[in-house]
């Protein structure tokens, strides 16, 4: 055998050129959906700046605190600072995070500045600070949450925020809070101290708002449950609870023993129902509940509970 011969049968094959995967466009429907709810939550969180907040000296943290204080000083419509101040941080957010992103916040900034300057000259609702601040508060949450929902945003210190935490040991929520605790304490300066707690005070309503509108009010559960009746457990879950459940293989560290784990989903309320199940088999058996956020696919519909 020759050595050219060799040398051609010890080259590697030629690879073939991969060609670039194409992302499936969403339906229209999806988009303009997610357009309308973005635009819902938009004009939710104008009309909880100027029709319960802004008008009571309470502001809100952020970008929005910032254009609050600002519009302030220079009596320009507030409309204007909100637009023009989170246009920076909206170009960051296009390079560093996503395109969709980026047009479905920039969505929401114009119509929540639109919003906002139509409804500069009407009348608050309220007067009385107490009130104000806890519809205003509920009414910030519920228009916020929606618009990051549906993967936008209205305040761009939360791009801020989620870039900073890929290089920093602090969460999301960390950062922003340090941020809004500096922009609420210069609102204190400028609008008064009482106005500045209101202001704390309806942020943390809005805060609460924001998770029930992104988690839902019907928090599911995650279950995990090691036993050595697992057949029983599992048939009674699937019966009595309707929901289906997932059969692992496991191994006990200590005896190297092979053990079964089911896995399954339930909402907060069958919580008490499940343990009930769980202890009828198996007193002694492991079981660990966690929170989960989001849900989707699967068997996971309810039944009536017996």
């Amino acid at each position: 055998m020759t050595d050219n011969h060799m040398t051609d049968q010890m080259q590697p094959p030629i690879p073939f050129p991969q060609m670039p995967r194409q992302h499936k466009k969403k339906p229209l429907r999806n988009i303009l959906l997610r357009c309308l709810f973005i635009v819902l939550g938009a004009i939710c969180y104008a009309a909880a700046l100027e029709l319960f907040l802004v008008p009571n000296d309470i502001t809100d943290g952020g970008v929005t605190g910032i254009s609050v204080i600002v519009s302030h000083y220079t009596g320009l419509p507030l409309g204007i600072f909100l637009f023009l101040l989170n246009l920076p941080f909206l170009v960051v957010g296009y390079k560093q995070i996503g395109k969709t992103f980026a047009f479905s916040t920039l969505l929401g900034i114009s119509v929540m500045s639109t919003t906002t300057a139509l409804l500069h000259h009407v009348q608050a609702f309220s007067q009385e600070t107490l009130l104000a601040f806890v519809f205003g508060g509920i009414l910030l949450g519920l228009g916020t949450g929606i618009v990051i929902r549906f993967g936008g945003s209205l305040d761009g210190t939360e791009i801020i925020a989620i870039l900073i935490s890929r290089k920093t040991p602090f969460s999301v929520g960390e950062i922003i809070m340090i941020l809004n605790i500096f922009i609420l304490g210069g609102a204190g300066f400028v609008f008064g101290w009482d106005a500045a707690l209101f202001s704390i005070l309806a942020y943390y309503i809005a805060f609460k708002v924001i998770d029930i509108v992104i988690d839902g009010l019907n928090e599911s559960k995650s279950v995990w449950i090691i036993s050595d009746n697992i057949d029983e457990i599992g048939d009674a879950i699937i019966s009595r609870l309707g929901r289906g459940v997932t059969y692992l293989a496991g191994e006990g560290g200590f005896s190297g023993d092979p053990k079964k784990v089911i896995f399954c989903v339930i909402t907060r309320l069958e919580e008490a129902k499940l343990k009930d199940i769980v202890n009828q088999f198996d007193e002694r058996a492991f079981l660990a509940v966690g929170n989960i956020h989001d849900v989707k696919g699967g068997r996971f519909k309810k039944k009536d509970i017996h």
